[in-house]
């Protein structure tokens, strides 16, 4: 059984999207994390280098969804979700992307999509 390390609300400047005023202008994307580890050879050493040095991963995450534009938050979710799983140590990883700007015409407050993927995938 492996614990969870939660990270949320990485807020991100990027320019995902089907349609071309959202690759023109861009927008707010924020990534919720929760991963899967075994975090015991930690609390035994409490050395860094025995668990998921989360502020390390946070930037390759930021980096991640700010690079290279994708038309869809699936694909996103995926990019983010393997970038945790090369992390090491992490067993599985689920990520939600969420697109508070996204382009619909309707008063709304979030959308979001959450994926799992674990290391064996």
């Amino acid at each position: 059984m492996s614990d969870e390390l939660t990270i949320a609300g990485i807020e991100c400047f990027a320019h995902h999207g089907v349609f071309e005023h959202e690759r023109r202008d861009g927008q707010v994307f924020v990534i919720d994390l929760t991963l899967g580890l075994d975090t015991a050879p930690a609390a035994r050493s409490d050395d860094l280098r025995d668990t998921v040095d989360y502020g390390s991963l946070v930037e390759k995450v930021k980096a991640a969804v700010e690079s290279d534009p994708v038309d869809l938050i699936e694909t996103l979710a995926e990019r983010v979700a393997r970038t945790c799983l090369s992390a090491g140590r992490v067993e599985w990883a689920r990520v939600t992307v969420h697109k508070p700007q996204a382009p619909i015409a309707a008063t709304f407050a979030d959308v979001a999509l959450t994926i799992r993927r674990d290391a064996r995938d």
